[in-house]
């Protein structure tokens, strides 16, 4: 479900618009995600990156906390300048055991 997010993260594409409403239209549950869906459904495009962060820390049932939010966006920033290790630093983030994510 949140590849494309991830995608989004770590490539800048596709486009922020196409991933908001992804988002949106499968409408990812749980207690942990809703207060970041609430904020997506209302600022649409114009959410900002991190709280897109913010989200899929929830969405690994992590604590998204300043910390670990700055330490993805850095990993995501990384990735997106071409750093080939820092997608593999993000996904370490996202899982405590390191594994590589499934789809």
């Amino acid at each position: 479900m949140f590849e494309l997010l991830d995608s989004y993260l770590l490539e800048s594409a596709p486009g922020k618009a196409a991933v908001v409403a992804a988002l949106l239209a499968e409408k990812p549950g749980g207690e942990h995600v809703r207060p970041f869906m609430e904020g997506i459904a209302r600022l649409g495009e114009r959410t900002p990156d991190l709280a897109l962060l913010a989200l899929r820390l929830a969405a690994a049932n992590l604590r998204a906390d300043d910390a670990t939010v700055l330490a993805l966006r850095d990993a995501s920033q990384r990735a997106r300048s071409g750093d080939a290790s820092a997608r593999e630093t993000y996904f370490k983030i996202l899982r405590a055991d390191g594994t590589p994510p499934t789809p």
